[in-house]
């Protein structure tokens, strides 16, 4: 069975993942990884090469988790959208049919769970108090989006890389990614195993 392993950016992309995975670039932020997600799919789809299964994997900040540990994201929302002033709901995308958060499976046993929201910004400091969910990220519900399109399940992996203080410059974010790869990598083992075993998707 086929597996779309995606990432967003290099500096995740340690030595421990390197040796198990290669996995679609997809870029980072919304637009891209959704261009990217999507454009890969349909190529797939042409070729007969379909995923069963795409798993995402990068980091994400939170300031109520534990710093440098992975999470299995059980929803993820889009903070960026907000029609309230037509009346919709914060969050729900007009006209779409889908709620504000949408759930995310199948679930990985074993692995801690705990609510996404995906956006353009990063977020540190006081900007979490408008947040609605226990980590951010920048790809997630995008990502989503294209795999519902297609019709293929997406399981979603963070690891906490910074939120704990305020961001001041870029080694705040990059400081944990060589424990997080390596979290990652032990779960990326666990998926396969879940795959070899029938249990997945």
């Amino acid at each position: 069975m086929s597996i779309l392993y995606v990432m967003a950016a290099e500096p995740e992309y340690g030595p421990a993942l390197r040796a198990r995975i290669s996995p679609l670039m997809c870029g980072i932020g919304p637009v891209e990884s959704a261009v990217a997600v999507t454009r890969e799919l349909a190529d797939r789809q042409a070729r007969g090469d379909f995923p069963a299964l795409v798993v995402s994997l990068g980091s994400a900040g939170s300031r109520t988790l534990v710093q440098a540990e992975v999470y299995q994201a059980s929803s993820v929302s889009y903070r960026d959208m907000d029609a309230s002033a037509l009346g919709f709901p914060k969050g729900e995308t007009p006209m779409s049919g889908l709620p504000a958060v949408l759930p995310l499976s199948p679930h990985l046993p074993g692995v801690q769970q705990a609510r996404l929201s995906t956006g353009a910004n990063v977020v540190s400091g006081a900007a979490y108090d408008a947040v609605d969910a226990e980590m951010v990220d920048m790809e997630t519900f995008a990502i989503l989006r294209a795999c519902q399109v297609f019709g293929v399940p997406l399981i979603a992996l963070r690891g906490i890389s910074d939120g704990a203080e305020e961001l001041q410059k870029l080694s705040d974010w990059t400081q944990y990614l060589g424990v997080i790869d390596q979290k990652l990598a032990t779960v990326v083992d666990q998926i396969e195993a879940e795959v070899a075993a029938g249990r997945l998707p």
